[in-house]
């Protein structure tokens, strides 16, 4: 979670599941969002000032400070390099959607367990699945992933559904369409990941993969 509030989904070191959450404004989540070399210049920027302005004897402690871009800018690395291509996504995505309900909840379902998620049915109409692995339990709706154009409703019914839940504590919502933007001011402010375009497609891959390699 992440078409969708930038690949990803609210800023998370993600596709591979909701490991942590960050403010979508925050300065590190806009470094995750941007090309990996803008973090390698802000934590050089950093070295430079302390490099003018401090002792030579402070000089190591003050580029320590430049420490968590290095680390920012290896994560928007890895997550560019394995980042699918537009190709990727645009086959994926009417491969998808072309796909019955049946066909597309079991993918869904093989791509989850493939990214390390325990995955249960979820019959009801506001969620489909719930997913969880330590840390994340989350509620998962996909029926409605054929849709264009995606409004608020099913986002508040799945936050609903959450909410009277016993265990859950997340929402994802997948789509292969938009959200207006009424939906996506609703998914950031309910704090639901949004799985589509790019960041639905990197999640989708590695089950089309393995479904093509056992044929």
């Amino acid at each position: 979670m992440p078409r969708v509030v930038q690949p990803s989904l609210p800023s998370v070191v993600l596709v591979s599941g909701m490991r942590f959450k960050m403010s979508e404004r925050s300065l590190f989540a806009v470094l995750l969002r941007s090309p990996w070399w803008v973090s390698f210049l802000a934590a050089l920027a950093v070295a430079l000032v302390a490099r003018l302005l401090l002792p030579a004897h402070l000089f190591l402690f003050g580029a320590v400070g430049g420490f968590p871009f290095l680390v920012v800018g290896c994560v928007a690395a890895w997550r560019q390099w394995h980042a699918p291509s537009q190709a990727q996504v645009d086959e994926t995505l009417v491969t998808v959607q072309a796909m019955s309900w049946r066909e597309f909840s079991t993918l869904l379902a093989e791509a989850f367990q493939l990214d390390g998620y325990l995955v249960k049915p979820l019959p009801g109409p506001a969620a489909d699945l719930v997913v969880a692995k330590v840390g994340s339990h989350a509620l998962v709706s996909g029926r409605r992933w054929k849709a264009a154009h995606q409004g608020v409703e099913p986002l508040r019914e799945l936050v609903a559904a959450v909410q009277t839940h016993g265990e859950a504590r997340q929402a994802v919502f997948v789509t292969a369409g938009d959200l207006s933007d009424n939906a996506l001011d609703y998914a950031r402010s309910n704090s639901v990941q949004v799985l589509s375009g790019p960041a639905l497609v990197q999640l989708l891959l590695p089950a089309l993969r393995e479904r093509k390699s056992g044929k």
